[in-house]
């Protein structure tokens, strides 16, 4: 086992099948991902003006990792050790932008203080929980920007993906080229106004591979559940996905027929918004691991 270090100096700004490498690790090894914040930076102060933000710059990942023993056709499991986010986060409200986005309102920009892992918002406290806001792998063909999700993973912004929790991905080309970034020190899901709590900070993961065998979505894994992370167009789309992903795998665990598996989803399935203002929206299907098997939820 191996540590590695990447720093965040290596950002892409869209995921592709091919990527140069920022490091590469084995199987077991633990990778600290060196984060910026969601606008890359560039924002230091709350008088910042939108208008000066360079937008080609936001959503920057760190990475990406080639791991050794990844090939396509296997999964790749990331294990979240650790979430350290930098003392002070940006929340920002953009015209045009979040769920409320079609009324009328000013640009606004507000820094907040982060103290003892609780996030200061005017005089309120607010519990930190750090989080993941991208994360992904290369995907089989095209590109995908970092603002944005797919099977590949991407802009995901589970409120979820926090330390203890396990992530894996279908790999889709040979080394996985796993990158990361976007921490939030704190967002309820949905993310209503486009923002989170957004931090720059490390990521430290553990790096594993099942082979020959793979999701069809993202997987997350908690101590109680396992949730099927699935996007589409719209909400609707987003929850038609993961939901029958769900369903094919009660089949896949119980060897129930469609109708059998679809009615027991409706009583132990748990559809949750992950987000709904990015460009595509995201819905997660939480099945409690004593109705499922890990395995099931593989092709």
């Amino acid at each position: 086992m191996a540590l590695k270090r990447i720093s965040k100096d290596h950002v892409i700004y869209k995921f592709m099948p091919a990527m140069r490498p920022a490091e590469k690790a084995h199987v077991g090894d633990i990778v600290v991902f060196e984060t910026k914040d969601c606008f890359g930076e560039q924002i230091r102060d709350e008088n910042v003006k939108l208008s000066e933000i360079d937008w080609s710059k936001i959503n920057p990942a760190t990475g990406p990792l080639f791991v050794e023993e990844a090939e396509s056709g296997d999964t790749l499991k990331v294990e979240i050790l650790n979430i350290r986010a930098e003392n002070t986060a940006i929340m920002a409200v953009v015209p045009g932008a979040g769920i409320l986005g079609n009324l009328k309102y000013e640009s606004k920009i507000k820094l907040l203080k982060v103290k003892d892992d609780t996030v200061c918002f005017n005089s309120l406290k607010i519990k930190g929980k750090p989080m993941i806001g991208v994360i992904g792998v290369a995907p089989s063909e095209g590109e995908y920007p970092t603002g944005t999700s797919n099977r590949h993973g991407g802009n995901m912004d589970v409120a979820e993906l926090t330390t203890g929790t396990k992530i894996y991905f279908p790999v889709f080309v040979k080394g996985a080229l796993l990158a990361m970034g976007d921490v939030h020190v704190v967002q309820a899901d949905g993310e209503i106004c486009v923002t989170g709590a957004e931090a720059s900070g490390e990521v430290m993961v553990k790096i594993d591979v099942i082979k020959g065998k793979q999701p069809k979505y993202p997987i997350l894994e908690t101590k109680d559940y396992y949730a099927i992370i699935a996007s589409g167009v719209d909400l609707d789309e987003a929850a038609y996905n993961a939901t029958l992903e769900a369903v094919n795998a009660l089949m896949r665990e119980y060897g129930y027929s469609f109708e059998e598996a679809y009615m027991l989803a409706s009583l132990i399935v748990n559809l949750r918004i992950n987000q709904a203002v990015d460009p595509k929206k995201g819905v997660r299907a939480e099945i409690p691991k004593n109705y499922i098997r890990l395995s099931s939820l593989f092709h």
